[in-house]
């Protein structure tokens, strides 16, 4: 009688089929790890990323293969990350978070007592801030330390490149904004995001560099980015680094106020 040996192969991928999904699985998007819900439905034809109001969403259909799922839920974590409020991104500035001080990740340690100052140190898990104060008042100690580093550290470059293209600086200024990095009035006041402090040095750098550079082109032309280069000639360094991580920067949340 005539017959046909089961192929290994055919007969493996027939099993991982049948493997049931995760009801949940994660996403990292901007550095932060997001629940993604999987439901597989009979009627679905493909591959679907929804996000309801219960959150991300991934539904496939009846006998895909999960590896497959996971693919596609790779290929369009941007489309996702683009529509997830900010706040399911949100970073918090408080005890046992990792921060990116200067570029270099520290553990927010809380000291326990309630006087002193934020100060880094190292320990055996590596760089870390330590914060004193009450748990309640310890974000927004945490965040005044930031912003004043923040604005030793962009009044001296403002300063450097300013005195290196011939021009003044009148006033260096903190902001929080959600989606700019700085900016540069024509009376010489320039505001810059506190967030620059997370950055490496050489992206602060750079940011000092364009927004003072407005200061002799008050635009973005040719003649504006030969400015940024003429004073910074490595720019594309800083700029490069800030289109690739700025949105993890920005997912940094200051405290509410009060």
């Amino acid at each position: 009688m005539a017959g046909t040996d089961a192929d290994p192969v055919a007969m493996f991928s027939f099993l991982r089929q049948r493997t049931p999904p995760p009801r949940t699985t994660q996403l990292t998007l901007d550095g932060v790890a997001v629940d993604v819900a999987v439901k597989v439905s009979r009627r679905a034809r493909s591959f679907r990323l929804s996000l309801p109001a219960a959150g991300p969403l991934l539904t496939l259909p009846e006998g895909a293969r999960w590896a497959d799922a996971e693919a596609f839920l790779h290929r369009h974590r941007h489309w996702l990350a683009a529509r997830l409020p900010r706040t399911a991104l949100a970073q918090r500035l408080e005890a046992g978070a990792w921060l990116p001080l200067r570029g270099v990740p520290h553990l927010v340690v809380a000291t326990g007592a309630l006087r002193g100052r934020v100060e880094t140190d190292q320990s055996d898990a590596g760089p870390v801030l330590r914060v004193p104060g009450d748990v309640a008042h310890q974000p927004r100690r945490l965040y005044d330390w930031l912003k004043a580093e923040a604005l030793a550290d962009l009044t001296a470059q403002s300063a450097f490149h300013a005195a290196r293209l011939g021009v003044d600086v009148k006033q260096v200024r903190l902001r929080s904004q959600s989606s700019r990095w700085g900016s540069c009035s024509s009376s010489g006041n320039i505001n810059y995001n506190w967030r620059l402090i997370l950055s490496p040095p050489h992206v602060l750098d750079y940011v000092a560099a364009h927004e003072v550079a407005h200061l002799v082109e008050m635009n973005h032309s040719p003649a504006f980015w030969a400015t940024v280069e003429r004073t910074l000639p490595d720019m594309e360094r800083g700029r490069a680094w800030l289109k690739a991580h700025g949105r993890e920067l920005m997912a940094w949340q200051a405290p509410a106020a009060g």
